[in-house]
């Protein structure tokens, strides 16, 4: 089914994700405050909209890919809320926290309409392939409405359950895969330090009880794996900057529930420290660089 979509918000990883629903043959209206980024949106078959109010306008869904749960609130509460007559579905693809994913909901709801929050897993290649994962939190009502959207951006779209269930099992899989790149990184500098040649310990250890997603399908170091930023001199992927947000948000999450992440927080330690160095545009598997001999 065709369907006239609301796009705010072409970053890095909104871009791709609005080429596909238009190349999916959906009619996007899409905007952005850069004017590159909704000059390329139109070239790849999008319609621009002059403002975020024009681009809801008559939309029958609205996907929102913004920085931060502060940028999503305005485009809800300035552009949707009270004024979308349609009854458009709402779907939020941001990472955000998962207080305001569910306090948006519940406005959302108060105003009848769905919102679900869909973050997603699988960094910028996968947004401009269109197999992205998507973590979606909502009712059963709008998981079914949001699925086959979703399904023309990505590969996989798992209901994680009611509102905030998304966020939270995005910024959780994030805090896991942030603490094991490090590890992995780790474990690399060590066997090179001690003579071990890298490519003879990732045979050894892709095999073995230390394998894990970190090192056998996003290797750190250049040259062992299957291609990654690293052979690209970390240019690309999934940004330092990034992984440190998401690291904030579950830093942020845990200390509301009394939950104890010690792996978690020496993560974000990390990767602070290494932003602050300067690195914050790279590849976050660039921590490699940080933990390399004195």
């Amino acid at each position: 089914m065709r369907m006239t979509v609301a796009f705010i918000g072409l970053g890095n990883m909104g871009g791709g994700m609005a080429a596909n629903l238009a190349a999916k043959g959906h009619f996007v209206r899409a905007f952005d405050l850069s004017a590159d980024a909704l000059e390329k949106a139109r070239l790849a078959g999008c319609a621009a909209a002059g403002s975020a109010e024009q681009a809801v306008s008559g939309a029958h869904v609205i996907v929102t890919m913004l920085p931060a749960g502060q940028h999503v609130a305005s485009v809800y509460r300035d552009a949707v809320f009270g004024k979308a007559a349609a009854g458009p579905l709402l779907i939020d693809c941001s990472t955000i926290d998962v207080g305001t994913a569910k306090a948006l909901a519940a406005e959302a709801a108060g105003h009848g309409l769905v919102a679900v929050d869909a973050p997603v897993s699988g960094g910028i290649a996968a947004a401009n392939s269109g197999t992205l994962t998507f973590m979606v939190g909502g009712t059963d009502e709008g998981y079914a409405r949001a699925k086959p959207v979703l399904e023309a951006m990505g590969k996989a779209v798992i209901h994680a359950g009611a509102s905030g269930a998304g966020q939270t099992a995005k910024i959780c899989n994030n805090m896991l895969l942030g603490a094991s790149m490090i590890a992995t990184a780790e474990a690399f500098v060590l066997a090179q330090a001690l003579g071990l040649d890298p490519q003879r310990f990732y045979d050894i250890a892709s095999v073995s009880s230390g394998q894990n997603w970190s090192m056998t399908s996003y290797c750190p170091l250049p040259g062992v794996g299957p291609e990654s930023p690293a052979d690209r001199d970390y240019q690309g992927g999934f940004a330092v900057a990034l992984m440190l947000k998401d690291l904030r948000l579950a830093a942020e999450a845990a200390e509301l529930a009394h939950a104890q992440t010690p792996m978690g927080a020496k993560a974000r330690e990390i990767y602070e420290a290494f932003a602050e160095a300067g690195q914050g545009g790279l590849d976050f598997s660039a921590i490699v660089k940080a933990l390399e001999p004195r």
